[in-house]
């Protein structure tokens, strides 16, 4: 991609445009900190993108502005037409631990969104539908298991129905699967990548893999630190759906190894 155009990001070539970001920048003004600048992007529907950097160039930062948890100090966030002011129930969060109530079962915990913004007989309501999306990753007779008898993937899977519950319109990803072993990472890396894929879900990951980045994403966005913005987007020209395979093949290979010469530029980039 030209360099010159860094800063500004048209999204993979899927739907319409469904999250867009305009000249966003954040300083903390307690202790004057740059985080972001001038950060332009723009997700279509059905796209997976990626963001990587080294430590400090604002991806928790950029994530956490799109998820309404802060404003930007300046630019414009828009989700399907309308400014991002706070948290919205379109908005989709999944975060690093799986975070589950231990005295909820893993429907109860699922349908709980549900039952914080409507109340108890919408949750009740909507346990068939939790139901249909424990059958899909995969959790089909777990239902009123405890958190305690799962394991890390089980719970990290029953995040996701949480999280697809609400029906969202872009799912955030923060480092969904890094408390796992790489085992289980990539096999729920490739679950993910099947759910988004029948869900036709638009994905926004944070991650500091690479080869995770590329097995998941449309095109990834590599940061520059400090302070944070767009360095380059790289697109992944592999087909769908991916597998653990394409990991080995030299286009894969090429892909890692353009993505770490950035990185190892760092602030020269």
């Amino acid at each position: 991609m030209n360099t010159a155009l860094a800063n500004e990001y048209s999204g993979a070539p899927h739907g319409a445009p469904v999250y867009e970001l305009t000249n966003v920048s954040k300083t903390y003004a307690r202790n004057k900190v740059v985080a972001l600048t001038e950060v332009t992007l723009t997700l279509c529907k059905g796209s997976f993108t990626s963001v990587i950097g080294s430590s400090g160039c604002g991806k928790s930062t950029l994530l956490k502005i799109m998820a309404g948890l802060i404003p930007p100090t300046k630019g414009r966030v828009v989700l399907q037409g309308r400014p991002v002011t706070g948290p919205r129930r379109d908005i989709g969060m999944m975060f690093q631990q799986a975070t589950l109530f231990p005295w909820k079962t893993a429907v109860e915990n699922i349908v709980l969104p549900i039952e914080i913004r409507d109340g108890a007989a919408a949750a009740k309501k909507a346990l068939d539908k939790a139901h249909e999306l424990m059958e899909i990753v995969g959790l089909k007779g777990f239902e009123n298991v405890y958190p305690n008898e799962l394991s890390g993937g089980m719970a990290q899977r029953t995040s996701i129905c949480r999280m697809l519950i609400t029906e969202p319109a872009v799912l955030l990803l923060d480092e969904p699967f890094s408390a796992l072993d790489e085992l289980s990472r990539d096999m729920m890396n490739m679950e993910l990548q099947r759910i988004c894929r029948e869900q036709n879900a638009t994905a926004f990951l944070v991650t500091h893999s690479i080869q995770e980045a590329v097995i998941l994403s449309d095109d990834i966005i590599v940061m520059k630190p400090r302070p944070g913005r767009i360095a380059e987007v790289v697109p992944v020209d592999l087909p769908r759906p991916r597998t653990l395979d394409m990991m080995t093949t030299p286009k894969f290979g090429a892909i890692v190894d353009h993505i770490r010469g950035l990185l190892d530029k760092g602030e020269d980039m």
